[in-house]
C-alpha cells in the first residue's frame, strides 16, 4: 500500500497518509481562503484511519470555527497541516503538505464564492455535492 509523508512548515510535525485519497479538488469558500491566505485551497480527502501523525503530535493544535471543520496546525511555526471534517468522516490533508502525492483534482466546491475563476472542465459545485450535505447544484465555468 502506498505511503506518503508530509510535514508542517518547520518540519517538526510529520504525518503519513496511506493508500489513496477519497477525493481531491479545490475549495473556494471564504473560510478556506482566509485560513490558507490564498484565493483557493487544494484539498485531498482521506478516511481518518489513513492519516497518522508520526512525529511531534503534541505540537498539533486545533482551531474549530464551526463543528464542520477542525483545522490543525503546528504550535511551533503555525504551519497548517490538515483539517478534520468529523461530520463527513474525512480528513483534508492539504495538497501542499504531502508533496510526493500527485495532485489530481476532480472537483471544485463552494464555487459560488470563488474569487479566482478556473477553466479546467471539472465539475463546479455551488456548495457541495449532495452526498456531502450540499445542494448538488453545479455552476458554469
Amino acid at each position: 500500500m502506498k505511503k506518503h509523508t508530509g510535514q508542517c512548515f518547520c518540519g517538526q510535525i510529520q504525518i503519513e497518509v496511506t493508500g489513496s485519497p477519497v477525493g481531491m479538488g479545490y475549495c473556494h469558500c471564504s473560510s478556506c481562503r482566509s485560513w490558507s491566505a490564498a484565493p483557493v485551497n487544494a484539498f485531498t480527502l482521506w478516511k481518518p484511519e489513513a492519516v497518522r501523525v508520526v512525529q511531534d503530535g503534541d505540537k498539533l493544535k486545533v482551531f474549530e470555527k464551526t463543528e464542520v471543520s477542525q483545522r490543525q496546525f503546528c504550535s511551533n511555526c503555525g504551519g497548517h497541516v490538515m483539517t478534520g471534517h468529523a461530520p463527513l468522516g474525512l480528513v483534508d490533508v492539504y495538497a501542499a503538505t504531502i508533496p510526493s502525492l500527485k495532485f489530481e483534482p476532480g472537483v471544485h466546491v463552494n464555487y459560488s464564492e470563488s474569487v479566482l475563476p478556473f477553466r479546467d472542465n471539472l465539475p463546479k459545485f455551488k456548495d457541495f455535492p449532495e452526498e456531502f450535505g450540499g445542494s448538488g447544484e453545479t455552476v458554469d465555468e
